[in-house]
C-alpha cells in the first residue's frame, strides 16, 4: 500500500512538473524570453521615451557625487529648477558608497552640471514649450560643450532635460562609482503632442493623497504631463466644496475625502513635476452622488440621475463647484463629462416629464440643454471644457466652439471631430484604457492619434492623447501595477515623433528598451509590473531577471 502511494505520489509530482514545464513553455512562448540581462544589446539607447534627435560615442564618463549645479537664466532664479536638481541628484545617488569623495575633484569626469533657461517664468498651461537639449561630454578645457549641460527655454524643458540625464547616469556596481555610458551625448529633443495625459479615477476607488503623488511624480519619469483627475462619480462624492458644503456628505465614508487643502497640494506638487492637473466633474449624468447630500438634485428619490434638469437649483450648484474649483485648478481644461446618459429617469418622473412637454423637448433635447448650459458655466469661469465623444456624436453642431471631445468609444471619432473644426484627445478604450488587463502590449503602442487625419491643419487640432484608469477594480493596492508599464507604452507615442515609434520590429527595438524602463521605474520605488505578462498587473511566472520580464 505504501509502494503504490509512494508511485502514486511520483506519478502525480511528474504529471505537476510536466504542466508546469508546459506552462513556462507557453508562457514563454507569449512572453517571447530573450538573452540574459547580463548581455543587454549595447547599440540600443535606453532612454524612454526615445529623443527626437540624439548622437553618441563609446566613453565612459564618471560622475561626481557632489554634482553641482550651475543655473544661467537672464530674468532670476528658478526655484523648480533647483529643488529639481536636487530630487534627480538623490535618484541618481542612491546607492551610497564609502568610496564617494575618495578621488580628488579632477578625477570624475562630469562635476558640474549646467543647466541654462531662456525664461524662469513657471506658469504652466497647455502647449508650454517643454523642449530641451542636453549635452554630455568629458571637460579637457577645450570643449566650448563643458562638462554637462541642460539648455531650455522654459523651466519645464529643463525638467525634462534633468529626467533624461538622469536616465543617461548608472550605478557601476564594480566601482561603486555613477557612470555615463556611450558618451558624449548631443539630444535634441521636444515632445509630439502638447497633451499627453493620465487619468486618475478615486470616485470609484478613494485614492490617499501620498498615492497620488507617487502616481505623479511616476508620470514624470515618463515625460506624462497631465493629470485628469475624475474625482467624483455616482458612487462617491469624496471633495469639499466650501458653497455647497453637505455635498461630500456622498463620499464614502468620513475619511475617505479630499479637503481643499488637499486639493491645492496636489496642484502645487504636479506643478513641480511640470504636470497640470485637469479636474473632472461629470454632469448630468454619474452624478448620484451628488444627491446624498442635496435630494433636491434628484429628479425623485426613486430616479436618481442624471441630474435634475427642470431646477435652477441644479445649475447653481455646477456654478458653485466650478467657482470653488477655479480657485484649486489653474490648467485652462476642465472635462464636464457628459458621458453615458440614460434620459429614461426623465421622461418616467411627472414634474420632468411636464417640464420636457411644456419647453417643446424631448430627453435628447434636454440632454443637449444641460450640458451646453454647463459649458456657459464653465467659460464664465474662463474653463475650455472638455466633454466625451457622445456630446459631439449627438449634438455637434450646438457645442460650444472651444468644446475639446475626448474620445473612448473607439476609433475613427478625432478624424470627424477635427473636420468639423474641433480639438481632440485620443483615449480609444480598446487600446488606451489600462483597467482593460487583457490589451496586448504591441497595441498600446501602436495606437497612432493621427490615423486617419492626413491635413495637417486638422492634425495640429488633435492635441494628443491619454491613458485611462478607471477604479472599479482598482485601489492603492494595484493602482501602480496597473498603470506601469503599459503606460509608458503610451507615453513615447505620445512624446517621439511618429517616425521614431512607427517601427515594425518591436520585440528587438521597442521591447528591450521599455523592460529597461521598467526595471528603472522599480528602482525608483515605483511597482511597475513585468512588461510583457499575458495579463497587466500579473506577477512574474518564475525566476528571471527583471530585464527579461
Amino acid at each position: 500500500m505504501c509502494s503504490k502511494f509512494l508511485n502514486l505520489h511520483l506519478i502525480l509530482l511528474f504529471l505537476c512538473f510536466a504542466f508546469a514545464s508546459f506552462s513556462f513553455i507557453a508562457e514563454g512562448r507569449i512572453l517571447g524570453f530573450k538573452k540574459s540581462a547580463e548581455e543587454l544589446d549595447e547599440s540600443l539607447v535606453y532612454l524612454w521615451p526615445i529623443p527626437k534627435e540624439f548622437r553618441h560615442g563609446n566613453d565612459t564618463l564618471s560622475v561626481d557625487p557632489d554634482l553641482s549645479l550651475q543655473f544661467q537664466s537672464d530674468d532670476g532664479d528658478s526655484p523648480l529648477v533647483r529643488d529639481s536638481f536636487i530630487r534627480y541628484k538623490q535618484i541618481i545617488f542612491k546607492h551610497r558608497s564609502k568610496f564617494y569623495g575618495s578621488k580628488s575633484q579632477a578625477a570624475y569626469d562630469i562635476s558640474k552640471l549646467t543647466v541654462v533657461v531662456r525664461s524662469a517664468d513657471d506658469t504652466l498651461q497647455l502647449g508650454v514649450d517643454e523642449s530641451y537639449s542636453l549635452y554630455v561630454a568629458k571637460d579637457d578645457g577645450r570643449s566650448i560643450i563643458g562638462e554637462a549641460t541642460i539648455e531650455a527655454n522654459t523651466v519645464y524643458g529643463a525638467m525634462h532635460g534633468l529626467e533624461t540625464f538622469s536616465q543617461l547616469c548608472t550605478f557601476n556596481y564594480e566601482t561603486k562609482s555613477v557612470e555615463v555610458y556611450q558618451a558624449p551625448w548631443y539630444i535634441q529633443d521636444e515632445p509630439r503632442f502638447p497633451f499627453r495625459g493620465l487619468l486618475l479615477d478615486t470616485a470609484r476607488h478613494y485614492l490617499p493623497i501620498t498615492i497620488i503623488k507617487q502616481v505623479i511624480e511616476s508620470m514624470s519619469y515618463a515625460k506624462l504631463n497631465v493629470l485628469h483627475w475624475h474625482i467624483i462619480d455616482e458612487e462617491s462624492f469624496p471633495l469639499e466644496i466650501p458653497s455647497y458644503p453637505d455635498l461630500w456628505k456622498g463620499a464614502y465614508s468620513k475619511l475617505e475625502r479630499y479637503t481643499v487643502e488637499d486639493a491645492y497640494e496636489i496642484v502645487d506638487f504636479a506643478k513641480t513635476r511640470g504636470i497640470n492637473v485637469m479636474p473632472e466633474v461629470d454632469v448630468p449624468g454619474h452624478a448620484e452622488s451628488w444627491g446624498v447630500g442635496y435630494p433636491d438634485l434628484w429628479p425623485s428619490l426613486t430616479c436618481s440621475e442624471p441630474l435634475d434638469v427642470t431646477k435652477n437649483f441644479t445649475f447653481d450648484v455646477i456654478a458653485g463647484i466650478l467657482a470653488d474649483m477655479r480657485k484649486i485648478f489653474p490648467f485652462e481644461l476642465f472635462h464636464l463629462g457628459g458621458d453615458e446618459v440614460h434620459t429614461d429617469c426623465w421622461n418616467s418622473t411627472p414634474h420632468v416629464n411636464q417640464w420636457l412637454q411644456e419647453h417643446n423637448m424631448t430627453g435628447k433635447d434636454a440632454y443637449q440643454y444641460f450640458v451646453l448650459r454647463a459649458q456657459d458655466i464653465a467659460v464664465a469661469q474662463n474653463w475650455t471644457p472638455v466633454n466625451w465623444e457622445e456630446t459631439f456624436n449627438t449634438f455637434k453642431a450646438n457645442l460650444n466652439p472651444r468644446t475639446v471631445v475626448h474620445n473612448w468609444l473607439g476609433p475613427g471619432v478625432c478624424p470627424q471631430v477635427v473636420a468639423k473644426g474641433f480639438r481632440c484627445i485620443v483615449s480609444n478604450q480598446g487600446v488606451w484604457y489600462l483597467d482593460h488587463l487583457d490589451v496586448p502590449l504591441e497595441d498600446v503602442y501602436n495606437n497612432e492619434p493621427l490615423e486617419g487625419i492626413n491635413d495637417s491643419l486638422q492634425q495640429e487640432l488633435v492635441l494628443g492623447g491619454e491613458v485611462c484608469l478607471w477604479s472599479e477594480r482598482v485601489d492603492a493596492s494595484v493602482v501602480q501595477q496597473t498603470i506601469w508599464p503599459r503606460a509608458a507604452a503610451a507615453a513615447e507615442r505620445l512624446w517621439s515623433s511618429r517616425e521614431a515609434t512607427s517601427t515594425t520590429n518591436i520585440n528587438s527595438t521597442v521591447l528591450p528598451r521599455l523592460e529597461y524602463f521598467r526595471c528603472l521605474l522599480n528602482r525608483r520605488e515605483i511597482p511597475a509590473a513585468p512588461v510583457t505578462n499575458q495579463y497587466a498587473r500579473m506577477p512574474p511566472i518564475g525566476p528571471g531577471s527583471c530585464y527579461v520580464q
